[in-house]
């Protein structure tokens, strides 16, 4: 089991990226935007790094739903592989069998 602060640190990033996120794309829209001049998407990068740095999607980390263990999970399921293969043996996940050949 991962330590609650660190899974609550997690959780309050994803309510900032959440929060940031449409603002933070139409500042990168402006960047990106080649017909704008370079005053003003000198401004918007500016602007961009005003934001805080938990407000970007690249600081999140995807942890098991049960333990909260970083490493090792499943996306589709949102399990840790360890969690992942309890629940498949229980016949908790449907359609997920052992593999055996």
């Amino acid at each position: 089991m991962a330590k609650l602060s660190l899974i609550n640190r997690e959780k309050k990033r994803e309510t900032l990226v959440a929060k940031f996120a449409a603002k933070r794309a139409a500042l990168v829209a402006i960047v990106d935007d080649q017909s704008k001049s370079e005053e003003e998407r000198y401004e918007a990068r500016l602007k961009l790094q005003q934001l805080p740095r938990n407000a970007n999607p690249t600081r999140l980390r995807n942890r098991c739903q049960l333990t909260g263990r970083p490493r090792g999970t499943f996306r589709q399921f949102g399990l840790g592989r360890s969690k992942l293969r309890d629940a498949a043996m229980n016949g908790e996940i449907p359609g997920l069998v052992k593999a055996s050949w």
